[in-house]
């Protein structure tokens, strides 16, 4: 994933202005403006690192002095020290929440997206880890990115990306055969289409529409397992990818993957994530 510099810089310049509102008022009234302070961010906690460059980006915007010690997507262990700053004591005091809550959030993205591709290796399982577009507003490419950097898979990023037929689609249009055929119709030859489906009979339909993905929507080990083997049975299966989401976690993750599903995507990825546990100590002045 790549955005330029500069509009990286305006979406998180505006997370600051919305915690800074007219000022750190605290800081104001007790740090003197000309003060220079050296800091470090440390790790409270193992896990993987996302956001990195994110954080660079803030620092040098508001004049601080900042050296990543570790790179995104890599593993570090508790007490790790992650980035070293130098500048001005008021600004960094100002920006430090701002700071923390997007490296911590995109830390804790990118630990449970790598403790489950990991897994799922250790397994021996080929299957894909995907997020959802269950990402907090104004998140989304910075939740996605944290998701790319550990290994899984970013999904749609937009709704643009990707055709996908869901449920409230179907109803208004009819059937999953009527939604495949006009979408195919109309939109590009360079858009996939995937079809959310509740059964194994919508299964085969969408299939033999011509979908290119089908998305088995809280479908239970068994099901999903019934699905396949009637797609195998109809001489179905190679010609489609096959995801599996919803009612899965990291506790039955394997069991959907011994189906022999493609892709396996997770709301909680981003949705109801633990941040990494991260701290900024000032060292000296």
């Amino acid at each position: 994933m790549f955005l330029p510099k500069k509009i990286i810089e305006e979406k998180i310049i505006s997370f600051l202005k919305e915690d800074a509102g007219l000022g750190d008022l605290t800081t104001a009234l007790l740090i003197p403006p000309d003060v220079i302070v050296e800091a470090k961010v440390v790790a409270k906690e193992s896990g993987v690192i996302a956001g990195m460059e994110e954080t660079l980006i803030l620092l040098e915007t508001l004049g601080l002095e900042a050296e990543a010690m570790v790179s995104d997507g890599e593993e570090i262990r508790k007490g790790k020290v992650l980035l070293k700053i130098r500048g001005n004591a008021q600004t960094l005091l100002t920006v430090e929440r701002t700071m923390l809550n997007l490296l911590s959030r995109m830390s804790g993205i990118a630990t449970a997206t790598k403790r489950l591709v990991n897994k799922l290796k250790k397994a021996g399982f080929g299957t894909k880890v995907a997020s959802t577009r269950k990402t907090a507003p104004g998140l989304a490419y910075f939740d996605k990115k944290a998701v790319k950097v550990s290994g899984g898979d970013t999904h749609r990023l937009h709704l643009d990306d990707m055709i996908l037929i869901k449920d409230n689609h179907i109803a208004i249009t009819g059937s999953i055969s009527k939604a495949v055929k006009e979408a195919r119709e109309r939109v590009s030859f360079s858009k996939k289409i995937e079809v959310e489906v509740s059964n194994v009979k919508e299964v085969v339909e969408a299939v033999k529409a011509g979908a290119d993905i089908i998305l088995l929507d809280n479908f239970s080990p068994e099901q999903v397992e019934k699905a396949i083997k009637v797609l195998k049975k109809e001489g179905l299966r190679m010609k489609i990818l096959i995801e599996a989401s919803g009612k899965i976690t990291e506790k039955n993750i394997l069991e959907y993957a011994s189906k022999g599903v493609d892709i396996i995507s997770l709301g909680e990825l981003t949705h109801s994530i633990k941040s990494l546990d991260l701290s900024l100590e000032i060292e000296r002045q």
